[in-house]
């Protein structure tokens, strides 16, 4: 569609990808939970972040103008890079349909006011000793290209047990005879910018509204092994009842998360 467009102008849409990742796990001492959380703050500080940003800019072919980055205290980060356009150039990606953006290809596109922001948010229960760790990310472009393009890799470096994906194409741009387009590509899900790995990886749910350009998806992988979710040597000790104990927690993390409420615990 894109292609064919005749503007007066240029395309000043503005298309805004919000991604939000959720890794759960659990560390059962005091110990072992600020190991935890220093152990995310070192996998996943402002440089790691970082790269993986300048890393979705080198998908979409933009421009780095400025980086600003920081590491909190206690824990957590934020890195936000604005970016500018580059021209358009020859490239097999079509960004007319539905479908995955690349992992690492590099692609040139129209680019302008626009940004990549990453914040991360680890936390500990106070109870339970369920880890959660969240990674907010935002990719707001003007032009041709949509951020959905960059899901795919976006995805692919995170170890996520619920992922939720915000996209909205906001303002208008005008065709050459004044007539206002509010959005210049199909879209129908979400989920057809995924690849099927991803997709048969997760449950996933959507709610799109679509006479006002809004489109979510969330997701909750499907595959459940208690080993992976463990922090700690404490953990490897635990007794059957423990672990079974552990894995309800989990899961009742992973539901509320996903669903958006405080689900009531099963009776005993």
């Amino acid at each position: 569609m894109n292609n064919k467009l005749k503007l007066y102008g240029f395309n000043n849409l503005t298309k805004t990808l919000s991604f939000n990742i959720y890794d759960i796990s659990y560390a059962k001492t005091l110990e072992d939970q600020q190991a935890y959380i220093r152990y995310i703050d070192e996998v996943y500080d402002a440089e790691r972040l970082t790269q993986i940003l300048t890393e979705v800019v080198d998908i979409i072919g933009a421009n780095i103008l400025n980086i600003a980055r920081q590491d909190y205290d206690p824990q957590g980060a934020s890195v936000t890079i604005l970016i500018s356009e580059q021209p358009i150039t020859h490239t097999d990606i079509d960004y007319d349909t539905e479908s995955p953006g690349p992992l690492r290809d590099t692609i040139l596109a129209h680019l302008d006011k626009s940004h990549i922001t990453v914040h991360t948010y680890p936390e500990m229960h106070p109870d339970n000793g369920i880890a959660t760790f969240r990674v907010d990310i935002d990719v707001s472009t003007c032009g041709v290209i949509s951020p959905l393009k960059a899901l795919n890799y976006l995805i692919h470096q995170f170890d996520s047990d619920i992922v939720t994906v915000d996209y909205r194409v906001r303002g208008f741009t005008r065709d050459i005879e004044g007539k206002k387009l509010f959005i210049d590509h199909e879209i129908n899900s979400i989920q057809n910018f995924l690849s099927e790995d991803t997709k048969q990886d997760y449950q996933m749910m959507d709610v799109n509204v679509y006479q006002e350009n809004l489109f979510h998806t969330k997701m909750l992988l499907k595959d459940f092994v208690l080993d992976n979710y463990l922090f700690g040597h404490a953990t490897n000790n635990l007794s059957i009842e423990q672990r079974e104990e552990v894995s309800t927690n989990l899961h009742q993390e992973m539901l509320e998360i996903f669903y958006g409420r405080n689900i009531p615990k099963p009776a005993k």
